[in-house]
Parts: C-alpha cells; sequence; structure tokens
C-alpha cells in the first residue's frame, strides 16, 4: 500500500481538479502515481515534462527505442509500476519483452540508461564516445534530461510505494 493517498476528485481544489482535467485531456488517463502527484499540481506537471522531453526525442528515436531505453532504467532501479508500464507498451505492440533482440543503438541506449541509473558519477567514457558518434549534442541533453526524469520517477514510485495500476497486473514480470 502507497505511503502517501491520492487525490479524491471530489474533494479536491479548484487547482487540483483543473491540473486533474488538464492531464486527463492531454492524455486520456490517471495513474495512481498521477493520483498521488496531483497533491501538488506543480510537481505533477515537473514530472509530467517526461512527455515533453519524450517528444523531442522522436524525430530520432523511436518508441521501441524510447521504451527499451525507459524500461533499462526502470529495471536497473527496481522500480515495478514504470518497469510494468513499459513492458505494457512493448507487449500491447507485439513485442516479447524477454526475447527482444535490441539494435545496436537499443543496446546502447540500454547501456547509457542503466549506467545512469545505477551510478550517474560513473557513466563510462566508451559509451559517451558512442552516443555522440550516433547523436547531437542536443538529443544528447534531450536524453540525459530524459533518463534524469525516469530517475525521478523510479524513486517516486519506490519511495512512496505506489501501488501497481490494476490495468497493469497483467503485464506485471512473473
Amino acid at each position: 500500500m502507497a505511503h502517501l493517498s491520492a487525490i479524491d476528485y471530489a474533494t479536491a481544489s479548484e487547482e487540483i481538479r483543473a491540473e486533474h482535467d488538464r492531464e486527463l485531456k492531454l492524455r486520456g488517463r490517471m495513474t495512481n502515481m498521477k493520483r498521488i502527484l496531483l497533491r501538488s499540481p506543480a510537481a505533477h506537471r515537473i514530472y509530467a515534462e517526461w512527455f515533453t522531453l519524450r517528444d523531442l526525442l522522436k524525430p530520432m528515436l523511436d518508441d521501441r527505442a524510447i521504451w527499451l531505453f525507459s524500461k533499462a532504467i526502470a529495471e536497473t532501479m527496481g522500480a515495478e509500476v514504470p518497469v510494468t508500464f513499459f513492458r505494457r507498451a512493448l507487449i500491447d505492440n507485439g513485442l516479447d519483452p524477454e526475447a527482444i533482440a535490441p539494435t545496436a543503438d537499443e543496446a546502447l541506449l540500454a547501456e547509457f540508461g542503466k549506467a545512469v541509473a545505477a551510478d550517474a558519477n560513473s557513466v563510462p567514457n566508451e559509451t559517451w564516445t558512442a552516443l555522440k558518434a550516433r547523436y547531437d549534442e542536443t538529443l544528447l541533453v534531450n536524453l540525459t534530461a530524459f533518463a534524469g526524469i525516469m530517475v525521478a520517477t523510479c524513486v517516486f514510485t519506490n519511495a512512496v510505494k505506489v501501488d501497481l495500476d490494476p490495468e497493469l497486473e497483467k503485464y506485471r514480470r512473473r
């Protein structure tokens, strides 16, 4: 059970209900994590910048690469909610998360994600060299910032012990 409670829309302030409604309009769903974050609309908006950064990555990275990158971070951090979220994305797109053969680029991104999640002070120089050979610095800034928000998401879900959303249950790794 989560350490912090989700908002109750019926008794929430106008500011919280407005942020809730904006989120539903933008993304069409409300997760347990978002319902807790909405106790602070500012915190919710900051974490929601994940979507802004993801969109900035999309011209160069496809969804699969972003999902594998994000899943690598979440797995390294032992964050079940985000891991299961990305398992769902992969499975719903016809992929078996345990049998994916990553491309060279996907493997490099996963290596970077794992390194950032494990110890951002120790990302190998070889990883940076390989990333710089493939991507421009603007993409690398956005990728690193995106990784930071993924790390923050994992920290939040782990620290608060956010309950797995019921719709994710069937995607949980057994």
